[in-house]
């Protein structure tokens, strides 16, 4: 095999199961970001070109909870456009703004956050639950969403358990409700971000090309087998593939 075929075979694996990781319970950038920047890619465009990659995983994602979803009562639709759009702006210049080095040293800062978002998720997600949060005031959920949305658009590893968990927090309560919520504004932040990545040049777009076809199988394939794989060993798998990631990119 040679080295092209190599680079271009480890690149379409971690789309395919990224956008599968993604499908069930997220995490897909621990696969994404690491293959891009084993590739060669820099670092500030391969979260960039990861992140336009699997962005028809969310927009399938969200159509898929259509007629589950609604506006959040403690925000409205207009809440809930402007807060993620503008938060996935400002993340997405953030991100144009760092240089390729300081991204690189912050990634396995970055991945051991999201891997401990997905450690706690479960004891966190019950405890909200259990507590039967009222909404709160429009602003505060306004500048939480925006805040968690900022990091959405500069690094989306994990940035579906902290939608779920604001969500909660806000006052909802249906999961169905709730995923399909996450994965509209998932979608939206990610559109929007992409926009600032392709003015700023900062997205491969024949890597991008290249991983797109794996994310549409990766995403229905997972889905599929999210039936059949216990919710406890995917997380906990998840985790164990963010702590080695993380490892390496201490080295």
């Amino acid at each position: 095999m040679t080295g092209l075929a190599m680079r271009d075979g480890v690149l379409l694996g971690a789309a395919f199961f990224g956008a599968a990781l993604n499908a069930v319970a997220g995490g897909g950038s621990f696969l994404t970001l690491p293959a891009l920047l084993w590739a060669g890619v820099p670092a500030v465009a391969a979260n960039a070109t990861g992140t336009a990659a699997l962005l028809p995983g969310y927009v399938a994602s969200a159509w898929g909870f259509r007629e589950d979803m609604a506006s959040p009562r403690a925000l409205g639709l207009v809440g809930l456009l402007s807060s993620s759009l503008l938060g996935g702006l400002l993340g997405a210049l953030l991100l144009v703004s760092t240089s390729n080095q300081a991204f690189r040293a912050l990634v396995p800062a970055l991945l051991l956050f999201a891997t401990a978002l997905f450690a706690f998720s479960q004891p966190v997600l019950r405890l909200i639950g259990r507590r039967g949060h009222e909404a709160p005031p429009r602003w505060v959920a306004w500048i939480a969403l925006f805040a968690v949305s900022v990091y959405g658009g500069y690094f989306n590893g994990g940035l579906g358990v902290l939608l779920l968990a604001l969500f909660g927090l806000i006052g909802e309560t249906d999961l169905n409700r709730m995923n399909g919520l996450k994965n509209l504004v998932s979608a939206l932040l990610t559109v929007f971000a992409l926009g600032i990545y392709a003015a700023a040049g900062t997205v491969h777009w024949p890597v991008t090309a290249l991983m797109v076809p794996a994310v549409l199988l990766g995403g229905y394939w997972g889905a599929r087998a999210a039936r059949k794989v216990p919710r406890n060993l995917l997380r906990w798998g998840i985790v164990l593939i963010g702590l080695v990631m993380a490892a390496l990119f201490m080295r």
